[in-house]
């Protein structure tokens, strides 16, 4: 049985926010994918947390938006936070909208899924992208499944490389217009992905 991550972040939830809540971290590569938008009619954040940063950004570039997190705690803190954005208790790998988006971010959070799972979600972000979206999304770069020791809980993570990440988005219809590895020598890539 793959663990249930968001009752792990549920424990963490008020430190989580506490630390992050006035952090820059990953807006700089987010602010370069939002110079790609063609449109910013609708966001979505997958995996947002308690909010902040990322969520504020969106707000000032005048998205509407949307936030998922299989956290309830994570997400009642961001509810409180940004009344005036769309936030849902779910876990991507179930979640469905008829909702399209011209950006789909997910900053260090589907590589929680499991190693069978990455390719599908892929796959379903770059389907809920309009023509022409942007991903912005994270990953390992070497193709991997493990769990890791944080805060007392172990926390697991996948990831089906830089070249499986690739082909995934190119066969979902998106094409890779930028790819970092952004924390060298950590195994952290961004990629950021359009729809064609």
């Amino acid at each position: 049985m793959y663990p249930d991550i968001g009752k792990k972040y549920d424990k963490i939830a008020k430190w989580w926010h506490e630390n992050h809540v006035n952090s820059s971290y990953g807006l700089e590569q987010i602010e370069g994918a939002i110079r790609y938008c063609q449109h910013k009619d609708y966001a979505l954040d997958v995996g947002c947390g308690s909010g902040g940063r990322i969520i504020r950004k969106l707000i000032q570039e005048n998205f509407t938006v949307y936030g998922i997190d299989a956290s309830a705690e994570m997400i009642a803190i961001a509810q409180s936070q940004h009344t005036e954005c769309n936030f849902e208790h779910a876990n991507i790998i179930d979640w469905e909208s008829d909702q399209q988006f011209d950006l789909i971010i997910a900053w260090d959070s589907i590589f929680h899924l499991p190693m069978e799972m990455q390719r599908p979600v892929i796959s379903k972000l770059c389907r809920m992208l309009k023509n022409s979206g942007i991903l912005i999304y994270t990953f390992g770069d070497a193709i991997d499944e493990h769990e890791s020791e944080w805060h007392g809980d172990q926390f697991p993570y996948s990831s089906l490389g830089i070249s499986g990440n690739l082909k995934t988005i190119m066969e979902s219809g998106c094409e890779c217009i930028h790819l970092q590895l952004d924390q060298y020598p950590e195994n952290h890539v961004y990629i950021i992905a359009q729809k064609r």
